[in-house]
């Protein structure tokens, strides 16, 4: 098992010089989380894309919790900031630092910021509701309501995407509206594959 490891990871390490870090392929897309299955070719029956690690998730111990499927760090408390505006949600993560919001972690102002709405949706689990979270997850304080993103809604610059933790969805609202924050930390994403 683990020479088979050491042999894809050199192919894998070959393959990315040669091709100068580029790999040729697209990027790999996470399952849903959904298994139970309402039809035939439904997303539960085909269960299509990444699996995800077990466990999901760890609990760092200092206010943080890893994401073993994306490589990000999120903030453990989901509800350290209450309800902001999105220009303060994006100031909030951004000048979150150790010593905040149960942090132990010696992070600085400038580690954090506010996720992009993939990063944040890539949280839901499809199988659950209040919260769309993976059951057993390690979150404190997660909210069944909306949650902002960084991202704008091209559509309307006034607006940005935010991610709806008890239902699962995604929605477009105005900037000025007021919803929860919840901080991540790293910026490679998929790259943990």
């Amino acid at each position: 098992m683990i020479k088979q490891r050491i042999l894809g990871l050199v192919v894998v390490s070959m393959f990315l010089l040669a091709t100068n870090g580029c790999p040729l392929f697209p990027a790999p897309v996470p399952r849903t989380g959904q298994t139970t299955s309402y039809a035939p070719g439904d997303d539960g029956d085909l269960q299509i894309g990444v699996v995800w690690p077990d466990p999901r998730f760890t609990d760092n111990e200092d206010g943080t919790i890893t994401d073993n499927l994306t490589g990000l760090i999120w903030l453990k408390n989901a509800n350290c900031f209450g309800q902001r505006n999105w220009d303060q949600a994006l100031s909030d993560c951004n000048g979150l630092s150790g010593g905040y919001c149960g942090l132990t972690d010696g992070s600085n102002a400038g580690d954090w910021r506010l996720p992009n709405y993939r990063e944040l949706f890539s949280l839901i689990d499809a199988e659950n509701y209040n919260p769309a979270l993976p059951n057993g997850h390690p979150f404190t304080y997660v909210q069944s309501s909306y949650y902002w993103s960084a991202t704008t809604d091209a559509s309307s610059t006034g607006g940005a995407w935010s991610v709806h933790f008890g239902c699962g969805y995604l929605y477009g609202g105005g900037k000025l509206s007021n919803l929860y924050v919840w901080c991540v930390r790293g910026g490679h994403g998929y790259d943990a594959y």
